[in-house]
């Protein structure tokens, strides 16, 4: 499955491994998640590849598989 996965996008594989990608800034010295307006297109790029994760999972789960994981 890696294999297949890297063969498309590497950034995809780093979303498998270290989970959803949310962009976050420092504000008063507190970090929080980035609006979506705010979001830089190397940062929206990130969090599409979440999107590419999802429907490869998806995609390859049966019916019941599906509705345990949805």
């Amino acid at each position: 499955m890696k294999i297949l996965i890297e063969t498309l996008y590497r950034g995809v594989w780093d979303g498998i491994v270290n989970g959803p990608y949310l962009p976050k800034t420092v504000i008063d010295g507190k970090i929080v998640d980035k609006t979506w307006s705010e979001w830089s297109d190397s940062e929206n790029k990130k969090a599409q590849f979440d999107c590419i994760v999802k429907n490869i999972i998806t995609s390859n789960l049966n019916l019941d598989e599906f509705f345990k994981v949805s």
